[in-house]
C-alpha cells in the first residue's frame, strides 16, 4: 500500500511533469517509437498479406511466419540485436518490428481472403484489373479486419516498447528500469501505470477507428455491391 501511495505521489509531483526526463517527454518518445515501428512493420507486412490474400496462395507461409515470429522471446531478440547493433534505439526498434509483423500480416491476409469469391469474380466480369480489384473491392471490404491487425500490433508494440529502455534511454520504460536500479518502487509503479493508461487510450482510439471503417467503408460498399448484383424482378421492367 505504501508503494501505491508513493506512486500516486510520484505521478502528482509537478517536478515529474517538466524537464528533459519528465513524463510528457517520455510519453512523446514512447509514442514516437510505437508509431515508427508500426509504420515500418506495416510497409513490410501489409503488402505481403494483401498479395497472399488476393492470390489465395501462400497461406502456409503466413501461418509459419506468424507462428515462428510470435514464439520468439522479444527480450532475447532485443539482447541479440543489442550485441549486434550496440547501444541505441536501433536494436529495440528492430526487435519491435519483428514483434509487430505477425499481427499485421495475419490481419491483412485474413481481411482480403475473407472477401467472397463471387464478389471478386463479379469484379473481373465487369473488366476490372487485378490491381483495381485489390484496391477498389478487396481492401474496402477487408478494411475492418486489416485495421484490427493494426490495432493488435499497435497495442503489442506500445506495451513492449518499455524494453527500449533496456539499452536506450528512451520511452516510459526508463522509469521502470531506473526504479529497479535504484529500488524506487513507487517510480516503477508510476511508470507501469502510465504505460497501462497509454495502452488503454490507444485501444479506445483504435477501436473507434475500426468501428468507423466498418460502418463508413466496408458496410456501405458491401450493401452497394449486393444491390448491384441483385437480380431485378421481371415486373420491375417498364414496358413502353
Amino acid at each position: 500500500m505504501n508503494d501505491v501511495m508513493g506512486a500516486v505521489a510520484w505521478l502528482t509531483d509537478p517536478a515529474q511533469w517538466s524537464g528533459a526526463s519528465g513524463i510528457p517527454q517520455r510519453v512523446g518518445e514512447h509514442l514516437a517509437i510505437t508509431a515508427v515501428v508500426v509504420v515500418i512493420a506495416a510497409l513490410i507486412a501489409l503488402p505481403a498479406g494483401v498479395a497472399i490474400g488476393h492470390t489465395r496462395r501462400g497461406a502456409g507461409v503466413v501461418g509459419a511466419v506468424v507462428g515462428a515470429a510470435r514464439s520468439i522471446p522479444t527480450l532475447g531478440l532485443l539482447t541479440l540485436f543489442g550485441l549486434w547493433l550496440g547501444i541505441g534505439l536501433g536494436a529495440p526498434m528492430l526487435a519491435l518490428v519483428v514483434l509487430a509483423i505477425p499481427s499485421l500480416l495475419a490481419g491483412a491476409y485474413a481481411g482480403i481472403q475473407a472477401v467472397p469469391a463471387e464478389v471478386v469474380d463479379a469484379a473481373r466480369a465487369v473488366g476490372m484489373s487485378e490491381w483495381g480489384i485489390v484496391w477498389r473491392v478487396e481492401v474496402p471490404l477487408g478494411a475492418p479486419v486489416i485495421v484490427g491487425g493494426v490495432r493488435a500490433a499497435t497495442l503489442q508494440v506500445v506495451a513492449t516498447a518499455t524494453l527500449a529502455a533496456y539499452i536506450a534511454d528512451d520511452g516510459l520504460g526508463r522509469f521502470l528500469f531506473l526504479g529497479l536500479e535504484t529500488r524506487d518502487y513507487p517510480q516503477m509503479l508510476g511508470g507501469a501505470a502510465l504505460v497501462i493508461v497509454l495502452a488503454v487510450v490507444l485501444e479506445v482510439a483504435l477501436a473507434a477507428v475500426q468501428r468507423g471503417v466498418s460502418t463508413r467503408v466496408a458496410r456501405p460498399w458491401s450493401a452497394a455491391g449486393r444491390s448491384a448484383r441483385a437480380p431485378r424482378h421481371p415486373m420491375s421492367t417498364s414496358v413502353p
